[in-house]
């Protein structure tokens, strides 16, 4: 299947199919800047997620408690109707030996949030790349996100919240683990 590229004349194309006239002064240099923004709205398909996570033994070989990041930025567009979504994650794993910078963690949530997605997808894959890299012996994830296509059209229902979460490893049948780790990830 041959790739091309959707371009400033689409976005120009678009602006006219909605009515508008594409070069009126307010709209006129829209289509570029518009091109610019899903660039780097989808720019993780460019991204290998295994590659961002660095795994560090050095400092790792003593450490046997969870490491907890919360507050994670997600900024994502849902596939049904490209329409943003964004909340925050919070990732936990309990080493194995290895542990990772903890910005990489940062990282890998916008690498795979800059793809159009599912809320109940991008947990799942964060929380998969992070045991298949790290193999530590647990790995959780939560995400709390709104989601504009329900805010803003069909029901609209402001400011409802989604949660999606992925319990790995040990965090699936030790219900203290677990715990602990709902708590951590508590706001």
């Amino acid at each position: 299947m041959s790739k091309e590229a959707f371009s400033e004349h689409d976005w120009r194309r678009f602006l006219a199919t909605l009515g508008e006239d594409p070069d009126r002064p307010g709209l006129a240099e829209t289509p570029h800047r518009v091109a610019k923004a899903w660039k780097h709205w989808t720019s993780g398909y460019d991204q290998d997620p295994v590659e961002l996570l660095k795994a560090f033994e050095d400092g790792a070989e003593q450490y046997n408690e969870l490491i907890v990041v919360r507050n994670i930025p997600v900024y994502s567009h849902c596939e049904h109707h490209l329409a943003p979504f964004f909340g925050k994650a919070t990732i936990g794993y309990l080493p194995n030996g290895k542990i990772v910078g903890l910005s990489k963690l940062t990282r890998l949530v916008d690498c795979f949030a800059k793809r159009l997605q599912v809320q109940e997808r991008l947990t799942v894959q964060i929380a998969n790349t992070l045991m298949e890299v790290l193999e530590p012996k647990a790995v959780g994830v939560v995400i709390k996100c709104r989601h504009m296509c329900m805010e803003s059209r069909g029901i609209r229902t402001p400011g409802e919240e989604t949660i999606t979460s992925s319990m790995l490893g040990e965090l699936q049948p030790n219900l203290g683990l677990r715990t602990e780790f709902l708590a951590l990830a508590r706001d």
